[in-house]
């Protein structure tokens, strides 16, 4: 078993989505290292050589499509903030409030369109493929905009806005129905004056497996929860073979994400981070560019003139 897959494993059987990184650790990704390059040129050349490319995305990449956060002292539904609704223990005190939560996020999604970042990673992957290279993107973010956007090769640590699971029979499937059951219609306003809905159970989302009725939940990792096994050992793989990582529009201090392009660069494979500002483990980094994804990227990731295309 590679380090990467040992590491990952432990530290996930030890800690559940959404946990931070301690002080400690924090202090670990900040240890004096060379100041990452800012160099575009540089990073083109390696770029231009790489193989097997690992793309770790987070919150700040959707940011610019305008999908809310729900992070820092403005992020709230109504008078909530998403850690005290994303949890198993609110769905099971009020599934109506929890719903009407996800519904307004779902409905929110359905008009949000990928942006430019998101458009030059799919772009990038459908360009490479063509040369016999691979490009994987490992996200954070339930919004589907990189699927939007075209991105094949994706894994969603945390799942998706957009499919749902069973609570009886555990089913998971894809729904994009707006609403998402009739009782929804109209709920959901953020507003902090809004009223809850108060749906009965019987009348939220219901399971259309033969026979089974059980209510739905969205299929999010909350927090509290532990992420995937099978979406994991997927990432691992990826990781354990990727030649060149960039991590974008990610803070670097939410595990078990955090540690993904940490692990990878110290094994010496090359990573750039793109994002708004330096987060707890930049100088670990071999490159880091500043500003908006949207701007960063594209350049980043467009045709090398040494690339064949046939």
């Amino acid at each position: 078993m590679c380090l990467f897959q040992f590491t990952a494993r432990r530290l996930v059987s030890q800690a559940h989505c959404g946990l931070k990184a301690s002080s400690s650790k924090q202090q670990k990704f900040c240890l004096e290292m060379a100041r990452p390059s800012s160099n575009m040129a540089d990073f083109r050349e390696v770029f231009a050589k790489a193989k097997h490319i690992a793309i770790i995305t987070g919150a700040g990449v959707s940011a610019e499509s305008g999908v809310p956060t729900f992070r820092g002292a403005g992020g709230f539904w109504r008078k909530w903030q998403a850690q005290e609704l994303a949890t198993p223990g609110a769905f099971a005190r009020n599934p109506s409030r929890v719903w009407e939560f996800y519904h307004y996020r779902r409905e929110v999604m359905l008009s949000k369109h990928p942006n430019p970042a998101h458009i030059a990673i799919a772009e990038c992957e459908k360009r490479l493929s063509k040369q016999g290279r691979s490009v994987v993107v490992i996200t954070q973010n339930i919004d589907e905009l990189h699927r939007k956007a075209g991105t094949k090769h994706l894994l969603e640590i945390h799942g998706s806005l957009f499919k749902t699971r069973c609570t009886s029979c555990g089913n998971v499937a894809a729904n994009y129905k707006s609403p998402i059951c009739p009782a929804l219609a109209g709920k959901g306003a953020p507003d902090p004056d809004t009223e809850d809905a108060a749906i009965p159970v019987e009348d939220l989302p219901q399971c259309e497996e033969d026979g089974c009725n059980g209510l739905l939940r969205p299929h999010v990792v909350w927090f509290g929860e532990v992420l995937d096994p099978g979406v994991l050992t997927a990432v691992e793989k990826e990781l354990d073979i990727c030649d060149l990582c960039l991590v974008v529009g990610t803070s670097s201090v939410v595990y078990p994400a955090a540690m993904f392009a940490p692990q990878v660069s110290a094994r010496g494979v090359p990573v750039a981070e793109f994002n708004m500002e330096p987060t707890p483990a930049t100088k670990r980094f071999r490159f880091h560019f500043p500003g908006p994804c949207g701007t960063t990227l594209p350049p980043a990731l467009a045709r090398h003139e040494t690339e064949i295309i046939s």
